[in-house]
Order: structure tokens, then C-alpha cells, then sequence
């Protein structure tokens, strides 16, 4: 059974009523979840499980590699093994490493816009982020970069989503920009992250409603990673 990932819908619900499905050494699956599974350069989520017997902290969410079910990881010496499938809990997010995490996320791919190369690589963080681009020349200014990105937050251009067949996606290879952290073109359908006339591309993270939520970001660094690699670093106001 797989969870139903609620954030794809919503990524400003911070709690939900569940029932488990499973409880393994891995950790707990739910049959749904506010919670974010890591993955596309963004980190799990962290958070509690609010049940009968009490308060279990999550301290990270994955996703099994073979399996695709998600797994909210308890915390270092939290006793869970008495759960049990059926058991309902109350599942929520830490909101606030979240809202950062979302905040940046939409930076990045605000950024991606302004520099229309391949993405091979990418890192979602509280306060700062980067992506690597596929450039074979250093041809980027770090002050242009900020100051056009600041323009594209200040337009407070709303986010909208919709989804898509992986079939669909892949007659339109132009919807995914990041070749390494790409999303997975399974069964299921591939959510695509438009921001109003900036981006679209396909994307599973977690997002803002607007780009002014991000109030403030810079590019802090420029960096030559490899012959046809460039880093670009951001940071996020506080």
C-alpha cells in the first residue's frame, strides 16, 4: 500500500490524521502524510507522531529505493516497536525548518530560469542552497544573477501545479532541467511546478504559494567545480 503524500497537494498542511500501515526497523509508514519523503536535493522531513501512548519525534523521512513506500525514521532512542498496523496517529511536520526548506526550494528554481544551461546537481537547505550547472565557460556575474533574482521574488508571481503522465513527460524532455535529481518517471503521475510567467518543470518538492514568501535571497558564490561545471550558491534572508 502506498502512502498518500498529502504535501503534493498542499505543502501548508503541518499535521494530519493517519493510521499505520507497517512498522519495520526502517522505521513507520502511514497510509498518509504531511511529511516530506527526502529527495530532489531536499531534505526529509522532521517532526512528531502524536499517539495513544504518547509523543514519537521523527528526526527524518525516506523512501525506499526498491519499495517507494515512505518512512518516517524516529529519533535515536525512541521506543516504537510497540506500534501496530491499524494504530491511528497524528502525524506533524516541524513547520518551520519546513517553511525554510520551501522557501528555498522556489528560490532555486527561480534561479534556474535566469540561467538556461542543464542542471546536473542541487542541495535544498534551511537558509541557502545551490545548483550546478553544465557550463563550459565561466560567463556568470554574480551581482547580475542576485539582482535579477531579486526582481523575479519582488513580482510575487503566484505557484501553481499540475500532473502529468510519465510518458507525457518524457515526449517533453525539456520539463526537466534537473538531470540528476530528476524526478522518477514511474507508474505514478509526475507533478509539474509552474511559476507564473517565469518556470515550468517537473518538480516533486515542496513550494510556496508566491515568490514574495522568499523576501530576500543573493547569489553568495560562484564556483568552478570541473571542466563543464559551475556552482552557484544562494542565500536566503533570515
Amino acid at each position: 500500500m502506498r502512502t498518500l503524500e498529502l504535501y503534493l497537494q498542499d505543502a501548508y498542511q503541518r499535521s494530519a490524521s493517519a493510521r499505520i500501515i507497517k512498522v519495520d526497523q526502517r522505521g513507520i509508514q502511514l497510509d498518509q502524510t504531511p511529511f516530506y519523503a527526502l529527495g530532489g536535493g531536499q531534505p526529509g522531513d522532521r517532526g512528531w507522531l502524536h499517539t495513544a501512548s504518547g509523543r514519537i519525534a521523527i528526526d527524518s523521512t525516506l523512501r525506499d529505493r526498491a519499495s517507494g513506500e515512505v518512512i518516517h525514521v524516529p529519533a535515536q532512542g525512541e521506543e516504537y516497536g510497540k506500534l501496530r498496523q491499524g494504530e491511528e496517529v497524528n502525524a506533524a511536520i516541524d513547520w518551520d525548518l519546513r517553511y525554510r526548506h520551501m522557501r528555498c526550494h522556489t528560490c532555486l528554481h527561480l534561479l534556474c530560469s535566469l540561467i538556461p544551461f542543464p542542471v546536473t546537481g542541487g542541495s535544498v537547505r534551511a537558509d541557502s542552497g545551490r545548483l550546478d550547472f553544465d557550463i563550459p565557460e565561466s560567463i556568470l556575474d554574480k551581482a547580475e544573477i542576485s539582482e535579477k533574482l531579486q526582481a523575479l521574488i519582488d513580482r510575487n508571481a503566484s505557484l501553481s501545479f499540475q500532473f502529468l503522465t510519465a510518458d507525457e513527460v518524457r515526449a517533453k524532455p525539456d520539463l526537466v532541467r534537473t538531470l540528476q535529481v530528476a524526478p522518477p518517471l514511474g507508474d505514478q503521475p509526475v507533478r509539474l511546478v509552474r511559476i507564473d510567467g517565469i518556470d515550468l518543470q517537473a518538480c516533486g518538492g515542496s513550494h510556496l504559494r508566491a515568490t514574495g514568501e522568499i523576501k530576500r535571497a543573493w547569489v553568495t558564490r560562484i564556483e568552478k567545480k570541473g571542466k563543464l561545471n559551475r556552482r552557484v550558491e544562494l542565500a536566503l534572508q533570515a
